[in-house]
């Protein structure tokens, strides 16, 4: 059997789709202010 394909690792994750990386671009702060708008509870990992 092949192992799975999602190893999970937290830095990864966060450094991916964490609240810093989000806030560098426009694209990233858009994706904040969507979610801001829908209340979301979390706004990123």
């Amino acid at each position: 059997m092949s192992k799975r394909t999602y190893q999970p690792k937290k830095r990864r994750r966060a450094r991916k789709h964490g609240f810093f990386n989000r806030m560098k671009n426009r694209v990233g702060r858009a994706v904040l202010k969507r979610r801001r708008l829908k209340d979301r509870r979390r706004l990123s990992v």
